[in-house]
């Protein structure tokens, strides 16, 4: 995947999105929801979003180009080990492809400039069965000191609607959980893959 070192800041521990446990609106939003089929979090980190989806008998899989973040999530959940994969959402194994109901967005997208979100959403569509589902927790317009540009990169609403345009939205709140200095500025939206004959005619 193009842009950030994922490899070297994990190597480093410069991994401050870390906080060590679950999403809180990924939580909340679980609290009353399932999630069926097949489930994808997508730039899974050390696992804890996996872990809790794996808690709940979600059929889940963790995905993360940093090899260093796989071996980390595989020592902290030695029970889910076979669930983690390196791999790079840019540049997906055959098998992946097609073969999950739900993709789980947490920060990811957040770590990726912008010239890249039409690459991310390529990817996201490859995953996704016809029908399919993205549950994101997503960062919008983070505060970036003076001078500062990113990770994570400022995400307006505007462009969240305009990357999944062509997406249904089923759920779309503010949610008043959230990690410490991310308060009011996350956005769980649930987005539904239209039938590709739906999206062209559209």
């Amino acid at each position: 995947m193009k842009g950030m070192n994922w490899e070297q800041l994990y190597q480093e521990g410069s991994t401050h999105w870390d906080r060590g446990h679950p999403s809180p609106p990924l939580k909340q939003y679980l609290s009353d929801k399932e999630l069926a089929g097949r489930v994808i979090v997508i730039g899974c980190g050390r696992g804890h979003d996996v872990a809790h989806l794996a808690e709940r008998g979600v059929d889940v899989t963790g995905l993360d180009i940093a090899p260093t973040a796989i071996a980390d999530a595989k020592a902290r959940y030695p029970h889910l080990e076979d669930r983690f994969h390196v791999a790079d959402l840019f540049d997906l194994p055959a098998d992946f492809c097609g073969s999950f109901d739900v993709v789980v967005e947490h920060t990811c997208l957040s770590g990726l400039p912008p010239e890249l979100r039409k690459s991310y959403r390529a990817g996201v569509d490859a995953l996704l069965k016809e029908g399919g589902h993205v549950v994101g927790v997503w960062f919008i317009n983070p505060d970036l000191d003076p001078g500062e540009t990113g990770p994570p990169f400022p995400l307006p609403v505007s462009a969240l609607d305009a990357l999944f345009e062509d997406y249904e939205i089923s759920d779309d709140y503010v949610p008043d959980v959230a990690f410490e200095g991310r308060e009011g500025r996350e956005r769980l939206r649930v987005l539904k893959k239209r039938p590709a004959d739906s999206a062209v005619a559209k």
